[in-house]
C-alpha cells in the first residue's frame, strides 16, 4: 500500500505512521516552573542525537488545553522559561507509573506526587530525578526547534538539551558496562503498545574495504 501522508487517505483504522518508527525510546521528563511546582512527563518522540557533547532531544507535540496561548504543553513551558531538565529512563518496573504520569493533568500539578514517586535532588540542575529510574540524565537546555503544525492553535516544537551529568545506578552495571538484562528498559511501538528489551546481540563495525564473506 501507499498512501500520502499529506491526505492522509490510508484507509486503516489507525494511523500507522508511528508503529513504523519503532521503537522509540521514552523520555520521562522532569521540568519545574518559576515557582518551583514540578512536572513530569513521558515523550516517545525522544532520542540521543550527538555525543560531543552528549545532546538529547524530545518532541513535546500537541495541544494543552489549559496552558499558554499557544498551546504548549507544561513541558515545553518550562524547559524554555528555566533552561534546564532531566531524563529519567523508564524501565519494565516503572512502566504503570510512566504511563499514569501521560495523563492530561492540570497545569501546576505535580504528577510524581499524584502517583506516588519519590524524588531525588539533582546534582547541576534544579529539576529533582525519579528515585525508582535507575538512569538520569540532567540537561542544560539549547533550543527549540518549531517544525510545521498540522493544528495552527498548538506548537509542533522540538527540544534539545545537552547532557552535563550521568547518575547511573551501580545495579545495572556488568563489568563498567550498562546491562540491558539488568536495566529492561521500555520502548514505545505504535498505537498502544510497548516492547521490553529483552535480547541482546553485537555486532563488530566492518573495516574497509567490506570482505565478501562479511557481507555474506
Amino acid at each position: 500500500m501507499f498512501y500520502d501522508t499529506r491526505i492522509g487517505d490510508h484507509g486503516l483504522p489507525h494511523n500507522p505512521f508511528k508503529a513504523c518508527v519503532v521503537p522509540r525510546p521514552i523520555g520521562w521528563i522532569t521540568s519545574v516552573n518559576e515557582a518551583g511546582q514540578v512536572n513530569l512527563a513521558p515523550y516517545s518522540f525522544f532520542n540521543g542525537v550527538a555525543g560531543d557533547p552528549p545532546v538529547v532531544m524530545f518532541a513535546p507535540g500537541g495541544r494543552k488545553a489549559d496552558g499558554p496561548p499557544d498551546g504548549s504543553k507544561d513541558s515545553l513551558a518550562n524547559v524554555e522559561r528555566m533552561k534546564e531538565f532531566v531524563c529519567n529512563v523508564v524501565t519494565w518496573d516503572l512502566r504503570e507509573a510512566m504511563n499514569q504520569t501521560s495523563a492530561p493533568a492540570p497545569a501546576g500539578v505535580d504528577e510524581a506526587a499524584v502517583v506516588g514517586l519519590e524524588m531525588l535532588p539533582s546534582t547541576l540542575v534544579k529539576p529533582p530525578r525519579v528515585k525508582a529510574s535507575p538512569i538520569h540524565m540532567e540537561c542544560r537546555y539549547l533550543q527549540t526547534v518549531d517544525l510545521p503544525s498540522d493544528d495552527p492553535s498548538a506548537r509542533n516544537a522540538v527540544v534539545f538539551g545537552q547532557v552535563i551529568g550521568i547518575h547511573i545506578d551501580e545495579s545495572v552495571l556488568s563489568d563498567g558496562l550498562v546491562d540491558m538484562a539488568k536495566l529492561k528498559p521500555i520502548a514505545r511501538l505504535g498505537y498502544m503498545d510497548y516492547t521490553r528489551v529483552d535480547e541482546v546481540f553485537a555486532m563488530s563495525r566492518p573495516s574497509w574495504p567490506i570482505s565478501q564473506d562479511a557481507a555474506d
